[in-house]
Parts: C-alpha cells; sequence; structure tokens
C-alpha cells in the first residue's frame, strides 16, 4: 500500500504541536518510507508548509513528492487571538481569502513555495472550488494547465469533501488527480458509483484522504465524531456493526478503514495526517497488516 503523508496535524490541527516534534514526524515519516507528502496553505496559516519543508530538507529532491493547494490567500493582519475557529491553534496572523483567480494562484503558489523552500512543487490541488465552480474552471484551472505543459508542475488536480464536483473535473477538464476526503470510507462509500470508475477511465489517480470519518473509525472502539461533527445515532450503529465484523477476522477498525480505499484500482494512495513519530510508526504498522479478502464481503 502506497501510503501519503497529510500535513494538517503538524500544522496544529486542533492542538499544538512543538517545532521539535514536527521534525521528528517529518523525518519520521521518509525514514519509514513514505515518499507523498501533502500540504496546504489553510493547515495552521502556512505552519504546516513551513514545518514540512523543514522536514524534508536536505534531502534528495527526486526521492519524494510533494502536493499542495491553491484558492485560498493568506493576507497578513495584526495578530488577534488563535486561529481556533478555522481548527488551528496558532496565532491569527493572516485571513484566507478565497481567490480561485489567475493571478490568485500564481500568487498562492509563489508563497507555498517559499514556505516550503522548494523550487517546484510534483502536484497542485484546487482547494475546495465548492462555491467557486465557475472561477476555478475558468481562471485558475488554465493556470494549471499551462504549468503543467512548461513542467513547473507535474500533476494537477483538485481536493474536495464531496465527489460530485470532482467527477465534473474528471469528465470536463483534463486533470491529474483528484484528493477525495470522506466520502470513499467504511462509513460513506458515496463516491464509487460513479467518480471512481470515471477515475479509472480517464487514468486519474484517487488520493484517498479522510479515511477515518473525522475520528469516527481512528480507533477500535468508534468514536462518537462524523465528519469532526457530533454523529447520529445511525451512523455510530453502522460503525459498531462494522467494529463487530472486523474483530470477527481479527482486524482493528482503522487498520480495515485504513485497508479499505486501497483494495480500489483508483486509488494510488492513502493520505493519513500523523502528528508525532509515534502516529507515523503505529499507521505505518497498521497499513502493513494484511486483512482477509473475505472480511470485505461480511461487511454490513
Amino acid at each position: 500500500m502506497k501510503l501519503g503523508f497529510g500535513s494538517a496535524p503538524i500544522g496544529n490541527l486542533y492542538h499544538a504541536v512543538p517545532d521539535d516534534v514536527a521534525q521528528r514526524t517529518v523525518e519520521a515519516a521518509y525514514a519509514s518510507g513514505i515518499r507523498y507528502f501533502d500540504t496546504a496553505p489553510h493547515y495552521g496559516l502556512g505552519l504546516a508548509e513551513i514545518r514540512l519543508g523543514r522536514g524534508l530538507a536536505g534531502l534528495p529532491r527526486d526521492s519524494f513528492q510533494v502536493s499542495t493547494k491553491v484558492g485560498r490567500l493568506l493576507e497578513p493582519v495584526t495578530p488577534s487571538g488563535q486561529d481556533l475557529d478555522a481548527g488551528f491553534d496558532v496565532p491569527a496572523t493572516a485571513v484566507r481569502r478565497w481567490d480561485f483567480s489567475a493571478d490568485g494562484v500564481k500568487r498562492s503558489l509563489e508563497s507555498s513555495l517559499d514556505r516550503l523552500g522548494l523550487d517546484r512543487v510534483d502536484v497542485v490541488l484546487l482547494h475546495d472550488p465548492d462555491d467557486h465552480w465557475q472561477q476555478a474552471v475558468d481562471e485558475a484551472y488554465p493556470v494549471l494547465h499551462e504549468w503543467r505543459a512548461q513542467g513547473v508542475v507535474g500533476a494537477i488536480g483538485a481536493g474536495m469533501n464531496q465527489w460530485q464536483m470532482l467527477h465534473r473535473f474528471v469528465t470536463e477538464t483534463d486533470v491529474d488527480a483528484v484528493m477525495l476526503a470522506g466520502r470513499y470510507t467504511l462509513l460513506d462509500r458515496s463516491a464509487e458509483a460513479r467518480l471512481l470508475p470515471a477515475c479509472v477511465e480517464r487514468g486519474v489517480k484517487v488520493l484517498a484522504a479522510g479515511v477515518f470519518n473525522g475520528g469516527m473509525l481512528a480507533t477500535d472502539t468508534p468514536g462518537e465524531l462524523f465528519d469532526y461533527q457530533p454523529a447520529s445515532a445511525e451512523r455510530v450503529a453502522q460503525a459498531k456493526r462494522i467494529a463487530e465484523v472486523c474483530h470477527e477476522f481479527g482486524v482493528s477498525l482503522p487498520q480495515a478503514a485504513i485497508a479499505f480505499p486501497a483494495r480500489h484500482q483508483a486509488v494510488d494512495s492513502v493520505v493519513l495526517g500523523m502528528a508525532s513519530p509515534e502516529e507515523v510508526a503505529a499507521n505505518v504498522a497498521l497499513a502493513a497488516k494484511p486483512v482477509p479478502e473475505d472480511l470485505w464481503a461480511a461487511l454490513p
């Protein structure tokens, strides 16, 4: 299985991570064999990009791949408290402004490269263009297309928490990859019927993120949050039934949650957020454990 490193946690998602721990986390991921690292300006108002760049500094550039995202510009402001409303425990030194214009995505990538300390990234993704389809397609996408043609970036695509608009990107543009968060998991397989077959047909790689659905599948006993919100009783019951089946086959719930999307031929990588070397070791070990094939047919 090809694991990817999600950098939102080292951008202080929900709680602060010390600089030295963030550094060791990236180093541990690379040492464990992980070679794909995903980030975005949104994560910690640029902190995740800065820390990821520091963690990768000095490593052979051709030995790893980095993706970042465009669509949110960071505009400096006088700090006022923490960025907790957006989920990050960092000083609110900037505000995010949606911008999928040609100039906006150019400025965004330039700033990302500066924070990362890199002269190029391997993948650029349009980040959450849910309410900005027209500008993203008319203005941002042509810029990404041009960058790819010029060799400035290797691949282009979009990353979202929904499958419907990603399906439009796959069928109406020439993207190379989509990052699909939370919509092809043990609990939510809504992308399976249309998006994934379209990706297979058009050769678009799927980067599967959010495979724990915001925490519900992250522990062997299902949590109470689904996509970071209090889960319905029906959703909790569904997770418990899945956990029971997993246990019958001697498989933990997070182990199955990681393995499930990786089985699909469209999925190129399973991207997991990691905040410590211990989390890296645990996730790598889970991904390496085989899951009995009969388990999948037994799932409710």
